[in-house]
């Protein structure tokens, strides 16, 4: 019985991870708009339709630093594209969602 129930919980936390995966790469595509496709995700800079792995793959390389009161959290954005990217799913870097203190 016990080993079900954490097959089945494995189960739960890869269908989260997998429609996450799905809906992070829905955004983007209809944040593009009509062709669906852009550049700078692969080498050589052909325009490509984003899959979520590649989008994904650019995003990884974020890293937040930590703030404090007086001085807000920062994400330190090394490409360009990582910047597209987050503008495409809705987010803003540069203000954080978490209420200020």
């Amino acid at each position: 019985m016990q080993d079900n129930k954490r097959v089945a919980a494995l189960i739960a936390v890869i269908c989260l991870a997998l429609l996450m995966f799905c809906l992070i790469e829905r955004q983007v595509r209809q944040a593009l708009g009509g062709e669906q496709k852009m550049h700078g995700l692969y080498p050589g800079n052909q325009k490509v339709r984003p899959t979520g792995r590649m989008i994904l793959y650019h995003l990884s390389d974020l890293r937040l630093r930590v703030g404090s009161a007086a001085d807000p959290p920062v994400i330190a954005i090394t490409r360009g594209i990582q910047l597209h990217l987050l503008d495409l799913v809705g987010l803003e870097p540069t203000r954080p969602r978490w209420p200020e203190t």
